[in-house]
């Protein structure tokens, strides 16, 4: 038998997954625990704002808790929604992403009941008070402005902005703006107009990972009360088209550093080589002996601090680096980024594959520890892979990748060669040799302002 490799009859169970009349797949996992913990994500973000209306997921999630009325019709305002999550001693989360809206809320098991039927009202019955409106939109237009202030946030939304530019006759903005909007999208929303949107708010395509000390149907009896009267709602894939090669520069006087984005395509989720995808990104990322912790910093210091990472849009895996340096040594830090990428294609070596592997699992055991933090998986594992993924399948298949089979797939790997650039910072960059091709960083190539194409 393989070294590593988990006996069928030693496998726990698969964690039940259901799928509620109205098309809401549950996906539940029992652990004996005082508590509970569960995450809600319906697949509506501020890719799915519509046009002209940029920022509409970002305020009506807002919104939605400014007030909702009780299963027996009894009205709360927000001071009294708000009051009944603090009675039952719950934590809180969620927040809207470029495909989705999570409500996420973990606390004591008796509670579990009152804290489903709760998100139930936000989403089921909430009040949506004009009054507040006004209030909620100068709050994002506070956030946008915000971005200035922050150099990292602002460069991820322009190199998306640049990446990913809105589909041609999409109903839907896309990718080209942050949650909280454009100001001209913000201006534009009114109440009925947002009314409208919750409409898209349901079942359809949405998930609910849950964890507690339940008898299985126990926690489907539970969820279906709650939950199952909710709408029928919308599913729609708002599609990532990477545009290859594109260059821009954002330019930032007052910036003391140059910040570089590249964005590379990357592997599918659902594609065969995920786990050996992510086995890459961690030996080019994963730590201090990492390789472009290494080189960029470490050998040459060139930058406090750069980093790669996946990034999911559209069911398609891209490569997002960062690094931030001096305008100086800016220009080097990307060629030693690119260098480093076209190196992937010499492969790993043994000891670089068996210390991202150990990483990999380690992040994994350690990651299903929280609750909250399992709850969280369970969703997005049934989002995004369409069933659960158990710890055991999880360390199974890490133990089956290989060394040959790792380099194989990056012989033909080629990150730098298909790459899009975006810098931010006081000066334009020159020609930079990144891997197999010369790109001019300066060139400006983001789409035109969301203003102007709406017109």
């Amino acid at each position: 038998m393989p070294s590593g490799h988990v006996p069928v009859s030693a496998r726990p169970p698969e964690p039940p997954l259901w799928t509620l009349p109205g098309g809401l797949r549950v996906a539940f996992e029992r652990r004996a625990t005082p508590g509970f913990a569960f995450d809600l994500r319906l697949p509506v973000g501020s890719a799915h704002d519509p046009v002209g209306l940029e920022g509409a997921a970002g305020v009506l999630e807002e919104w939605l808790f400014k007030g909702a009325a009780s299963r027996d019709g009894t009205r709360r305002d927000a001071r009294a929604l708000q009051g009944a999550f603090d009675d039952l001693g719950v934590r809180r989360g969620g927040g809207v992403g470029p495909e989705a809206t999570r409500f996420s809320v973990s606390g004591l098991g008796a509670d579990l009941g009152a804290a489903l039927h709760l998100v139930a009202d936000v989403l089921l019955r909430p009040e949506l008070p004009d009054a507040e409106l006004p209030t909620l939109t100068d709050l994002a237009r506070q956030d946008l402005e915000g971005l200035d202030d922050s150099p990292t946030d602002r460069l991820a939304v322009e190199a998306r902005r640049a990446a990913f530019p809105r589909p041609h006759a999409s109903p839907f903005a896309g990718f080209t703006h942050p949650a909280s909007g454009t100001p001209e999208g913000l201006e534009a929303l009114t109440p009925a107009a947002l009314r409208a949107h919750l409409s898209r708010y349901g079942q359809a395509g949405g998930v609910l990972g849950l964890v507690a000390d339940l008898d299985p149907q126990a926690a489907l009896d539970a969820v279906q009360e709650a939950l199952g009267e909710l709408r029928s709602g919308q599913d729609d894939l708002v599609p990532a088209q990477f545009r290859p090669g594109i260059t821009a520069h954002v330019d930032d006087p007052d910036a003391e550093q140059t910040h570089l984005s590249l964005t590379a395509p990357g592997v599918a989720p659902a594609g065969p080589h995920w786990l050996t995808w992510q086995l890459i990104l961690t030996a080019l990322s994963g730590g201090s002996a990492s390789r472009l912790f290494h080189a960029v910093r470490e050998e040459r210091g060139l930058a406090y601090a750069v980093g790669a990472s996946p990034v999911l849009l559209g069911g398609q895996g891209f490569l997002s680096v960062y690094a931030g340096s001096t305008p100086a040594r800016a220009p080097e830090t990307l060629e030693v980024i690119g260098a480093e990428l076209a190196r992937l294609q010499r492969g790993l070596t043994d000891a670089e594959f068996r210390r991202a592997r150990t990483g990999l699992e380690t992040g994994v055991v350690f990651g299903a520890e929280s609750l909250r933090g399992r709850a969280g998986s369970l969703t997005r594992d049934v989002a995004v892979f369409g069933r659960v993924r158990s710890l055991a399948e999880l360390r199974s298949g890490l133990a089956a990748l290989t060394l040959e089979g790792v380099n194989d797939f990056l012989a033909a790997y080629e990150p730098a060669a298909h790459a899009s650039i975006v810098t931010l910072g006081p000066v334009t960059l020159g020609p930079v040799t990144l891997g197999p091709v010369t790109l001019e960083p300066g060139a400006p190539a983001l789409p035109a302002p969301l203003e102007a194409a709406h017109a």
